[in-house]
């Protein structure tokens, strides 16, 4: 695959101050510039306060908001609704390939160089860096993994990092945290499902790529810093239901009876735990809004 343009999207609402624009000059520092490849930064600001922190900021003494397009959204569509203004921006730019990044992460040398060197092959639709803690100790997300219930957890979370070795692999399930799409897995899959808004979006999409015979690669030495955002902290019992509720969607749409089965009894599971009207508010949602 011939890789000419290169659209790297970050989503942010309401970030702490230092962070968005952390994450702004690690990709001005560490993404290369020239050559062959065009690459733009376009931010989608799914609220207010990020394009204000990029408009005050600088990098080599010019105002950040001057080195990326920024993009204000007019509500707050969630991870799916945010990112995919910018997926549909890039589109708009014929990028070939799209990267999506949080906006609490913070890119090396060498990032992105190992990723496009993944899409060389035509079937593959999606390349993730391997997400670290910041200082690069142990690995956050190597990809996904859904277990019995149709849970996604972090695959390798908490290893060293040397656990992911250095050589590409397959994975079954990427996270959006940081993620790089082909602009034809894009054209042939879609976006996301905005339904969700947030939480399982990722995983949705993911498996109707492998519907549709897309391979997934993790990029082990493309190493991306992840700090952890407050955002969804301040959701406080949402995070709960989101969770919960998109779990059950994911599992109705895309896993066998068996596994319905098995997550819906979980759900049933947690009516005894705190907080219980958010887990039956979930587990109704779930079950009616799914398929």
């Amino acid at each position: 695959m011939s890789i000419t343009r290169v659209d790297v999207v970050v989503l942010t609402f309401d970030p702490s101050p230092g962070m968005l624009e952390d994450a702004i000059r690690s990709l001005l520092d560490h993404t290369p510039s020239g050559g062959d490849t065009a690459v733009r930064i376009h931010v989608v600001d799914n609220g207010r306060r990020g394009a204000d922190l990029l408009a005050a900021a600088t990098w080599d003494g010019r105002p950040l908001d001057e080195m990326v397009d920024v993009t204000v959204t007019d509500h707050n569509g969630g991870y799916a609704g945010g990112m995919n203004v910018g997926i549909d921006a890039a589109v708009d730019d014929d990028a070939d390939v799209i990267v999506l990044l949080n906006d609490d992460v913070i890119v090396t040398d060498g990032w992105l160089t190992a990723i496009l060197a993944e899409f060389s092959a035509d079937d593959v639709g999606a390349v993730q860096p391997l997400l670290v803690t910041p200082g690069g100790t142990e690995i956050n997300s190597a990809g996904v993994v859904l277990d019995r219930f149709g849970a996604g957890r972090d695959r390798l979370r908490g290893d060293a990092v040397a656990a992911a070795g250095l050589d590409a692999v397959d994975i079954d399930v990427f996270t959006g945290g940081a993620l790089a799409l082909s602009r034809a897995f894009v054209d042939d899959v879609g976006r996301f499902d905005e339904r969700f808004f947030l939480y399982y979006e990722d995983v949705d999409l993911a498996l109707r790529g492998r519907r549709s015979g897309w391979r997934y690669r993790l990029a082990p030495t493309s190493l991306v810093e992840h700090r952890g955002s407050a955002t969804t902290a301040d959701l406080g019992d949402r995070v709960v239901f989101l969770r919960e509720r998109n779990r059950l969607w994911s599992v109705a749409m895309h896993g066998p009876a068996s596994q319905i089965a098995r997550a819906s009894w979980l759900s049933v599971r947690r009516l005894r735990h705190a907080p219980q009207r958010v887990h039956a508010r979930a587990l109704l949602h779930g079950v009616v809004g799914g398929g």
